[in-house]
């Protein structure tokens, strides 16, 4: 089946497109054309896909499809949902830059507080180390690990704690904090967090992987204490699985002649 369509590209004016698919299996049809799909897809560089077994009864196995391409993503997922599966839950996002990101000017600060000798060599430095950090951000190439947790969120807006109607410098100041936090698992998780306020339910998508599973678990438990998440954090339902090559995540979703 051909990936080919009339319509022309659709690339975001900032970021990549992001969808999670959670699916159930029908394994009395042959899955071929799902992975058939999933090697057409991710054939075109920079186009991934990160194939996962669902712990739990909730779904079988999960997909998460990132492409520079809209229209592209669009044709993978309707590909896939075309194959002997059912949907339990999408979730469709596109990769950003954080608003809360520090500026050169709370570089320079933090520098003149602690008494820095050269000023320019460390602001220079740290234009590469964001220079990185927003390309990681915006255009990741996902590495494998072993476990994939997601789950969306929002940031509450009930009376006495509405996050909207907080100053920026003091989200600004919350969001720092909760950054901190992450950072310690720096190594033992990745962190890709999407945005997807007016275009899914929730406002953004957050991805963790580990080789650990203990090290999702306790990153999100901390992150829990954080004031950014304990009075301003809603979150939807958790999605884990067992990160797999596609093929092998089929036969175990049983939707492979070897699996029946």
């Amino acid at each position: 089946m051909s990936d080919e369509t009339t319509d022309d590209a659709l690339i975001p004016s900032v970021g990549w497109g992001v969808v999670h698919l959670f699916l159930r299996a029908f394994p009395e049809e042959p899955g071929d054309d799902i992975l058939e799909a999933i090697e057409e897809f991710t054939a075109v560089d920079p186009q991934q896909v990160v194939a996962f077994s669902v712990l739990g009864g909730r779904a079988d196995f999960g997909l998460m499809a990132l492409a520079p391409d809209l229209n592209a993503l669009d044709v993978f997922t309707k590909r896939v949902l075309g194959g002997p599966v059912e949907l339990v839950s999408s979730f469709t996002s596109l990769t950003e830059l954080s608003e809360y990101a520090t500026t050169e000017e709370d570089e320079r600060a933090r520098l003149a507080a602690e008494g820095a000798d050269d000023v320019e060599g460390a602001i220079a430095a740290w234009h590469q180390r964001m220079a990185a950090y927003r390309e990681n951000r915006l255009h990741p190439r996902l590495p494998r690990r072993r476990v994939l947790s997601f789950y969306p969120m929002s940031k509450s807006r009930v009376p006495g704690a509405n996050w909207f109607e907080l100053e920026f410098e003091q989200r600004r100041r919350l969001m720092v904090g909760h950054g901190r936090v992450g950072r310690t698992y720096h190594g033992r998780v990745l962190q890709l967090i999407t945005g997807a306020t007016g275009i899914d339910d929730w406002e953004w998508g957050v991805t963790l992987l580990a080789d650990d599973v203990v090290a999702i678990k306790d990153i999100v438990y901390e992150m829990r204490f954080d004031p950014a998440s304990a009075a301003y954090g809603l979150f939807g339902p958790f999605w884990t699985g067992l990160v797999m090559d596609p093929a092998d995540v089929l036969t175990r979703s049983g939707l492979t002649a070897e699996a029946r």
